[in-house]
């Protein structure tokens, strides 16, 4: 289980994150919500140690990660998968795959059949370079270079960000794949609420660096949702 407690986060004197506190359990899908600018990206970088917490906790597993290097984390079993996809332009499909092999053993630098189980169409352009893939493409590359990871708790910043209908549909169903293999946990940042609706177990909306509502779906009350997120 991933427990973020009570986390502060700065930039310079500008306080980002106030008093988060988050959990996310394996089989299980975390959504947090919120509009541009409340903080959801400063606390999965928080998480996956691509910035340091002022105070507060952050425990994955029982253990304490929050004073970890971002190699280490994912050395731990934590991928990413970043707004904007971030992928290497130049190099081929499958080289951006493999570059997922850093924090894994030797015996298991392989591509795992998963991927192109949910992305059949990475196996196809192996040899295609990464930038001359559409959006909705490299989305799936981004996700797929995560799973050869093999993580045991995955975070996604914004997977539907400019992404044709079509491939939000295939991520989505990649997501409820991933869930119901149930060992990996999961959060997941969205805007797009419909998507997160679908997905979530558990939700948690942010204001201002602040949580202001969580719970489990079934305590979602959908308008109170999107009041925040239209604020």
């Amino acid at each position: 289980m991933l427990n973020v407690d009570k986390i502060n986060l700065h930039y310079g004197a500008a306080q980002a994150l106030k008093e988060v506190s988050l959990t996310a359990e394996v089989g299980k899908v975390t959504c947090v919500l919120g509009r541009n600018g409340v903080g959801k990206t400063s606390l999965l970088r928080s998480i996956v140690g691509l910035k340091g917490i002022s105070s507060g906790s952050i425990t994955w597993e029982g253990e304490e990660i929050s004073k970890l290097a971002p190699h280490d984390r994912a050395r731990h079993g934590i991928a990413i998968v970043p707004q904007g996809r971030e992928i290497f332009p130049l190099l081929s499909v499958k080289e951006n795959l493999e570059t997922g092999y850093a924090p894994i053993a030797r015996k298991d630098r392989y591509v795992p059949d998963t991927v192109f189980d949910l992305f059949p169409v990475l196996k196809s352009m192996l040899r295609r370079r990464g930038g001359d893939l559409s959006g909705g493409q490299q989305q799936q590359l981004a996700i797929g270079r995560a799973l050869v990871t093999r993580p045991r708790l995955l975070v996604l910043d914004e997977p539907t960000e400019g992404i044709q209908p079509s491939i939000i549909k295939d991520i989505g169903r990649a997501i409820e794949f991933l869930r119901e293999q149930g060992t990996m946990a999961i959060v997941l940042v969205e805007q797009y609420f419909e998507f997160a609706r679908d997905l979530a177990d558990h939700f948690a909306v942010m204001d201002r660096g602040e949580v202001v509502l969580s719970g489990a779906k079934a305590d979602m009350d959908e308008h109170e949702v999107r009041r925040w997120m239209t604020v």
